[in-house]
């Protein structure tokens, strides 16, 4: 499956509606928009197996781009858009990038990285910048029919950096050169979630993470139609649901909590009754927050576990989650092992280091250190998450090893203090870590965005101890509460809890963040 051929049989269906505007794309302008791209970049001397890397904000033009480069062949390297320009510099000169394209709102990023990627192909789509040449001019005059080299390639995604440089993850071409040979993710999407041709999918987040990005090609595969939107809004995503009659989604535990914050007026303001599957990933919900939106939207939640790396994947529906919570369900893609530091398994019950043995293989690029640190002697791959595996088979994370924190010798996982402060109704996120302690070694500090920022101070960090001493030991409580109007979150809900945890072993005194 593959758009060219819903271009063949479905010219005129959506592929791609814009959320915010109703700009549709046809597929069969998504395949002419394929096919030029595809053509440029052989123009420009990129063979299969090369490099582009792409610099884009959600804009309709995402897809051509990426098609083009997955029917050239090529590894396609998705650049967060809010990276500076030492930043982007670093991942298009580690990926080997030859040739990067960067859209109008990236102006500023672009025109700066002009000097340094100077020996690097530079177009710019939907605007101008200084040395770079305008996308629109070079694809225009290119044929809308296939390259004669067609071949399958693949996305190279990097991470998102929450503990150090971000890292390329990176997978062999898939071994069926055709263009249209399906994938794990493309056979799941449809046994496990119904994903087909008539899926109308909402996509509220960036396209440069792996979910989003490769959730929205799957259901282009299928021939159904990806909304996507351009920025998430909590109401707004709502509204898509109501006015494009969305019965797909995929989400993150930070969009729920952020639309459950909505007042119980505006929530029931849209009709919602034709979402049958609301997939959520990235991050640990915490029970609490799920529990509140499958009373609100019914028993259409569906979790996974996963990584970029493709290595192996869980499943777990509604129903099943309602008698095991806070669980992320059961091995769909490899099979699930628990291992202490030394590598021993253990037994169910006992918490240790996720492994997946028999799911995908993978490596990180230029970092042969990482990728051996990810692998076990049986060959079984880790993404770095701790958790247990109950009688059942049923996988409960507890948090990633690198934020676990040691206060006087006792192993404390921020993941359940921070499942408990969100809940507060005076709380907007949260990051719990460790900070530097004379006598323990380390202390929990929570940082704390209030709802509203005026609130921040003595009194509601009183509020909150109170709070979670109700449910939380007293070492799990934390004993320093500070206050930020703004956690640096990347839009997928993965918290950057390095950059928090860097100002606090430099400076721990700091009240307001």
């Amino acid at each position: 499956m593959h758009p060219s051929m819903h271009a063949a049989a479905t010219p005129d269906k959506p592929a791609l509606i814009v959320a915010e505007t109703g700009e549709t794309i046809s597929y069969a302008a998504l395949d002419a928009a394929s096919n030029r791209a595809a053509h440029l970049f052989r123009i420009a001397g990129l063979a299969s197996g090369d490099t582009v890397a792409l610099l884009l904000d959600n804009i309709p033009a995402f897809f051509g781009l990426v098609w083009g480069a997955q029917r050239a062949g090529l590894f396609y390297v998705c650049i967060p858009a809010k990276l500076t320009a030492p930043e982007v510099e670093y991942i298009v000169r580690d990926s080997g990038a030859r040739l990067i394209i960067a859209s109008a709102a990236m102006q500023g990023v672009a025109e700066a990285l002009t000097d340094l990627l100077s020996d690097v192909a530079r177009y710019v789509i939907g605007g101008d910048a200084r040395g770079w040449a305008r996308w629109e001019d070079a694809v225009t005059p290119l044929p809308d029919r296939p390259i004669a080299d067609e071949r399958a390639g693949t996305d190279m995604l990097y991470s998102s950096g929450t503990t150090g440089r971000p890292k390329g993850v990176r997978v062999a071409l898939p071994e069926d050169p055709a263009i249209a040979a399906p994938n794990v993710l493309v056979m799941l999407a449809s046994a496990l979630y119904g994903i087909g041709a008539n899926s109308i999918y909402l996509s509220p987040a960036p396209l440069y993470h792996a979910a989003p990005l490769r959730w929205s090609m799957t259901v282009m595969r299928h021939g159904g139609t990806v909304v996507m939107m351009e920025h998430f809004e909590p109401e707004a995503a709502l509204a898509a649901i109501e006015r494009y009659r969305v019965n797909t989604s995929q989400w993150v535990p930070t969009h729920f909590v952020r639309m459950l914050k909505l007042d119980a007026a505006t929530r029931a303001r849209y009709d919602l009754s034709t979402l049958k599957v609301a997939i959520h990933a990235a991050a640990p919900c915490p029970i609490p927050v799920k529990e509140a939106m499958i009373d609100w939207w019914g028993p259409v939640l569906y979790e996974y576990y996963a990584g970029s790396e493709g290595n192996g994947l869980t499943t777990i529906d509604s129903a099943q989650w309602m008698t095991h919570k806070g669980s992320v369900g059961k091995a769909a893609y490899g099979q699930l092992h628990i291992c202490d530091d030394a590598g021993a398994e253990l037994p169910p019950g006992a918490e240790g280091l996720i492994y997946f043995g028999g799911g995908g293989a993978f490596e990180y690029h230029n970092d042969p250190a990482k990728t051996a640190e990810a692998r076990h002697p049986q060959g079984w791959t880790t993404l770095g998450d701790i958790g247990r595996v109950d009688q059942e088979g049923y996988l409960y994370l507890t948090d990633r090893k690198s934020f676990m924190i040691i206060s006087g010798g006792v192993n404390i996982y921020p993941q359940e203090i921070e499942n408990r402060l969100i809940t507060h109704p005076r709380v907007a996120d949260v990051a719990v870590i460790g900070g530097p302690c004379p006598d323990m070694g380390e202390r929990v500090i929570a940082v704390v965005q209030p709802v509203d920022m005026a609130d921040a101070g003595d009194a509601l960090a009183a509020e909150l101890t109170a709070w979670c001493r109700a449910e939380l030991s007293g070492v799990k409580t934390p004993r320093q509460i500070d206050f930020a109007a703004e956690l640096p979150r990347a839009p997928t809900g993965k918290l950057y809890k390095r950059l928090l945890r860097d100002r606090y072993w430099g400076n721990s005194d700091s009240r307001i963040v």
